[in-house]
């Protein structure tokens, strides 16, 4: 990997004496997409919320440019060149779309700027310049997705954290968002470091990929290399027949504990 714009070493996090992320270190490289890949409670969103600030690591630090961020209040983070596109679509249901846009655009002063950037959204996603004067809360499942990246993207951030992008939301849908994705990895050189549980789609559309199990990394490399790795084809593509799963299941257990 070439130089790293993030930098995780030995984090521990914590929710109350329950330790979620047990002492993880890993990179995200300058103008890569990054995936860390996981089961539903392994510990991913709670990875990218002490990232961004909304929860404090009680061990470890967190490096942004070289510079250090764990414990920095969510607002400095992003003023420092990360924004969050949480999980679960949270948008502002009463504001409209482009008041929502506009929220993500809070750190800025350049109303010029600050427009062309809209503009850029609304040629990523159409629909939204469709939908502007709507209120938020009344957009699909998938429009309000859309709506969250763009939010986090006004902020012309040097990394945009993305947390599960494609749940539930239709095979054509995560299709259209993915290239969405990629995009503006290429276009804007945003750093993107995404989490998911659809590893054919994220390995797919990205340079990097961690594995996390129980709040720990048990695998990392490559993702066209993680495609093809037993262990992933087995356990998230559901590519092994039953006796060869048994086995691997075996083997998994005894390696990961």
């Amino acid at each position: 990997m070439s130089k790293p714009l993030l930098s995780v070493e030995n984090i521990e996090t914590y929710y109350g004496p329950i330790m979620a992320i047990r002492g993880i270190s890993f990179q995200v490289a300058q103008g890569s997409i990054v995936t860390i890949l996981g089961s539903n409670g392994a510990g991913k969103t709670t990875i990218l919320k002490t990232i961004s600030g909304a929860i404090d690591p009680r061990k470890g630090k967190v490096f942004l440019n070289s510079e250090e961020i764990q414990k920095k209040d969510p607002d400095k983070i992003l003023r420092m060149g990360m924004s969050h596109a949480p999980e679960g679509r949270e948008v502002f249901p009463y504001c409209s779309v482009l008041e929502n846009l506009q929220m993500g655009a809070y750190t800025r002063n350049n109303r010029g700027d600050i427009q062309k950037d809209i503009d850029q959204v609304y040629d990523y996603f159409p629909i939204l310049k469709e939908r502007k004067n709507q209120p938020a809360g009344l957009l699909s499942g998938g429009e309000q997705q859309m709506l969250c990246i763009s939010r986090a993207l006004m902020s012309k951030p040097d990394i945009m954290l993305l947390d599960e992008p494609s749940l539930g939301l239709s095979p054509k849908l995560v299709k259209e968002i993915f290239e969405i994705i990629i995009r503006i990895n290429k276009e804007l050189k945003t750093t993107i470091l995404l989490v998911e549980q659809n590893a054919n789609i994220a390995l797919n559309n990205s340079d990097f990929g961690y594995v996390l199990e129980l709040g720990r990394i048990v695998m990392e490399g490559d993702s066209k290399e993680l495609l093809e790795k037993d262990d992933i084809k087995e356990f998230y593509l559901g590519q092994q027949d039953e006796g060869i799963r048994g086995e691997r299941r075996w083997k998994k257990k005894k390696m990961w504990r």
